[in-house]
């Protein structure tokens, strides 16, 4: 990985199994801590915390969310310990208040999947604080890069700002494939365009991202691309660079990019 140091980054978290599967992906994930260095924080924008308004979870001791069914028994065993960063929290929903987009402090929420399983691969022995943010799926994806720019200067106080979804997840089509199938066509021309979108900073083709071809066939739902919108806003709405570039079950884009600001 070349170009950082990223302290802004967008990564497709795939299915929960991520952690025991050995893909091309969990490998990616696996080197990305070190690649990156440690932060003194890690904020994470989940695709599976939805809210009406923006969120912030604020708890000390941050429980792990087993948010899924149907998985390897050993994932229901598993935790992820890290301590959460209430000061932060606090921060966050002042700084989001301030750009004008009010915002509540969970002092409950825990750890979901979309957190807890690429940070078990990133950072394994759990020691860097954790908060969660949530995403709006009724906000316009324009919404969410202005709560990213709006904890930008949060990346330059050694912050590290994860958007956490899916460059393409329309699981309406899995009918049990194995991981390794070839992905659909159309799969392929939406992380195409997004990739081209980045490398780019097409901003106005970001924002307007549903016009985008083959974007609503990918995404039926808008909770796991909006993450990404966060961590481009966070990057400062630059170029970002493609760290990784991998497939599964025929339906997933495992994309992930980094911003550096």
């Amino acid at each position: 990985m070349s170009g950082g140091p990223f302290r802004a980054v967008f990564i497709s978290h795939g299915a929960p199994t991520i952690v025991l599967d050995g893909s091309p992906a969990a490998r990616f994930l696996s080197g990305l801590g070190a690649a990156l260095g440690r932060p003194r924080a890690i904020v994470v924008a989940s695709a599976h915390w939805t809210t009406r308004r923006p969120a912030v979870s604020a708890a000390a001791a941050p429980g792990t969310i087993h948010d899924f069914g149907n998985f390897d028994d050993r994932l229901f065993q598993m935790r992820y310990p890290a301590p959460g960063a209430p000061g932060l929290a606090a921060e966050i929903a002042d700084r989001l208040g301030a750009a004008g987009m009010s915002c509540d402090v969970d002092p409950g929420r825990g750890l979901d999947h979309g957190v807890w399983t690429p940070l078990m691969l990133m950072y394994p022995d759990a020691g860097i604080p954790v908060v969660s943010l949530a995403v709006q799926p009724h906000a316009s994806p324009a919404r969410h890069v202005a709560m990213g720019r709006a904890l930008r200067d949060l990346v330059h106080d050694d912050v590290l700002v994860i958007g956490s979804g899916s460059a393409t997840h329309d699981l309406r089509r899995f009918r049990g494939q194995r991981i390794d199938t070839p992905p659909d066509a159309d799969t392929m021309r939406f992380a195409s365009w997004l990739r081209a979108a980045v490398e780019s900073a097409d901003e106005a083709a970001l924002a307007d991202i549903w016009s985008a071809p083959d974007a609503r066939s990918n995404h039926p739902t808008p909770e796991h691309l909006l993450p990404f919108h966060i961590a481009f806003g966070a990057g400062g709405g630059v170029a970002g660079q493609l760290l990784h570039h991998s497939f599964a079950y025929g339906i997933l884009a495992l994309d992930a990019y980094g911003f550096s600001g």
